[in-house]
């Protein structure tokens, strides 16, 4: 029959076993939870710095729209939302219809390719139009012949469509605003790599409505950030918690 000591030793010894059976998985759960709200700290740190830099775009003075030079460098994270001018003749008869939901309800933002003095072709969205207001000829007041200039936003362009709204250029059925497939289908050839989405003073009457455009980021990190964190500081709780138990026992 075992002594007492012995059984003492014994439990001590399972003990330990177990306690750093746990620790080993719960250093590892720690590690990466900290790392992760770590992370997210860092993430947020960037999208601060995406908003502030957007901002500034935004409401900076506009500046001449990159040219077709200029077109191969045009790209997301320097280019997107600048405030940019464009002078030219709009293609009217080669406007374009995409699905659009806005403030203002359901209906269709209108693209209209703009032709430069040089022959370059930029895609300008010049607002919004309620759906009883797609046909163009309900709207003739609205186009504008001849020169003209549009300021707006510059932005990159949506190819494909969207997860269960495909676009679909045989039939002429718009919900991203592609440009380049746009050219393709009204066979324009090369145009510009981006579109401009032309702000509220921009064209004359009150259709299309221009300067809709929202500029908008999810930014979660801070919460994610607390909830990594949290889960950290629970592990590390429960293995002070075991390891108190223990000595004790």
């Amino acid at each position: 029959m075992p002594s007492p000591k012995n059984e003492q030793a014994v439990q001590k010894t399972t003990s330990r076993f177990f306690l750093g059976l746990i620790s080993v998985p719960g250093a590892v759960f720690f590690l990466i939870f900290m790392g992760l709200g770590i992370w997210q700290v860092e993430r947020l740190q960037w999208k601060l710095d995406l908003i502030a830099r957007v901002d500034a775009r935004v409401h900076a003075e506009p500046v001449a729209a990159p040219g077709r030079d200029d077109w191969v460098n045009v790209n997301q994270k320097d280019d997107e939302y600048r405030h940019v001018t464009l002078t030219g003749t709009y293609l009217n008869d080669k406007e374009v219809l995409v699905h659009a939901l806005t403030e203002r309800g359901a209906g269709y933002w209108v693209l209209t390719p703009m032709r430069s003095s040089d022959g370059a072709l930029t895609f300008i969205n010049r607002g919004f139009v309620p759906s009883d207001r797609r046909d163009p000829s309900s709207r003739r007041e609205t186009q504008i012949a001849g020169e003209t200039t549009v300021t707006g936003l510059l932005r990159m362009p949506e190819p494909g469509g969207f997860f269960l709204r495909p676009n679909d250029p045989a039939r002429n059925d718009w919900n991203s605003r592609d440009v380049a497939a746009f050219a393709q289908k009204l066979d324009l050839g090369q145009v510009a790599p981006y579109f401009i989405d032309a702000d509220a003073k921009s064209g004359t009457g009150t259709l299309p409505i221009g300067g809709l455009t929202v500029v908008k980021f999810r930014n979660s990190h801070l919460s994610y950030a607390v909830t990594w964190f949290a889960l950290a500081a629970m592990v590390a709780g429960a293995a002070i918690f075991f390891w108190r138990h223990e000595r004790k026992s």
